[in-house]
């Protein structure tokens, strides 16, 4: 992997997991696919990691818990 690459996934993560702080997404899946939608190709890759996935959704539950 490259630099390039490590900072591209690194961005993908940082946009993932504010999307996943806003409280409109319920787990990771809906987040990787807002990113997809906003054109993050790597989202996948970004986003393949249990730490990744286990954090975004602990940000989903967080963010709708202090919504309701």
């Amino acid at each position: 992997m490259t630099y390039a690459d490590d900072r591209s996934l690194q961005a993908a993560r940082a946009r993932a997991y504010a999307l996943a702080e806003t409280g409109r997404f319920d787990n990771g899946n809906a987040v990787q696919q807002a990113l997809i939608a906003e054109g993050w190709s790597n989202a996948g890759r970004a986003l393949e990691s249990d730490y990744a996935r286990k954090a975004i959704g602990e940000r989903c539950r967080a963010a709708q818990a202090q919504a309701h």
